[in-house]
């Protein structure tokens, strides 16, 4: 059943919502920031379910499977802040311009989202202000604190993709995304084809553009952070055994990489 769908009202969020912004780790050491867009698939209350079953909301289509097991794993074997979005991607995406389709998306795969439709401009802009707003602005606050702190920061963009999507297998364990960064991601792809055993996509199955993406151009290009977004296939951390072997494959992988980019004179000794 779909609610209020936002109406005329100019609010969203009511008191038995969650805020929209999770975090961890806060006074961790690493230079890695991680964050991560989908992390979480909560709709608020007044929203309903979107019109969708449950076994819709379940679904890649509302967020990014696995990754937050893998996140909070990984900001421990960092010693990592992680900034992260609890609410599903269906309701607003996080990682999206307001200018791109998929920023509240009518159709997502094959899926129409039915409390997507018809929107008043105060309801979309409710979405904007009190989910996508709240996320970005602590992920800038952090940065900003972060930079007159002078702790070096390395952004961290951490997201899951679907076997297969719209009937095409995928064949990657794992990507690299970026678009102007040449210092990390060149080290990430190395040292993922190293480990002998993976798939390893360049810019697959998503590459990085200012037209699809929010987090990276924004928080990373824009700042000048060395940054990367990271894809994980989403049935090898279906559970916490998955996740965790993969925050462990991560965290040795980003722990040399740290000690390179020291040597390399792109960290402080």
């Amino acid at each position: 059943m779909v609610l209020d769908g936002g109406g005329e009202t100019s609010s969203l969020l009511g008191d038995e919502d969650a805020p929209p912004v999770v975090e961890q780790n806060p006074s961790g050491r690493s230079p890695f920031l991680l964050t991560s867009d989908h992390f979480g698939r909560a709709i608020p209350r007044r929203l309903g379910d979107l019109g969708l079953p449950e076994s819709e909301l379940t679904r890649h289509i509302a967020w990014d499977i696995g990754i937050a097991g893998v996140a909070r794993a990984l900001s421990e074997r960092l010693d990592a802040h992680l900034i992260a979005q609890r609410y599903s991607r269906l309701v607003i995406d996080c990682n999206r311009p307001f200018t791109s389709p998929g920023s509240i998306p009518l159709i997502s795969e094959a899926t129409t989202i039915p409390g997507n439709e018809g929107l008043t401009r105060e309801a979309v802009e409710a979405r904007r202000r009190e989910v996508f707003g709240p996320y970005h602005r602590r992920i800038t606050e952090v940065i900003d604190q972060r930079l007159r702190d002078g702790i070096p920061t390395v952004l961290l963009s951490l997201h899951s993709f679907t076997p297969v999507y719209a009937g095409i297998k995928r064949p990657w364990h794992v990507g690299t995304l970026y678009q102007r960064d040449s210092r990390l991601p060149p080290l990430l792809l190395s040292a993922l084809r190293a480990q002998g055993d993976l798939v390893v996509g360049d810019n697959e199955p998503y590459a990085v553009s200012n037209e699809t993406d929010y987090t990276i151009p924004v928080h990373g290009e824009a700042r000048s952070l060395m940054n990367t977004g990271i894809e994980i296939r989403q049935d090898l951390i279906g559970d916490q055994s998955g996740q965790g072997q993969w925050a462990d494959r991560l965290g040795a992988i980003f722990t040399e990489i740290e000690a390179t980019l020291r040597a390399q004179g792109l960290l402080p000794v």
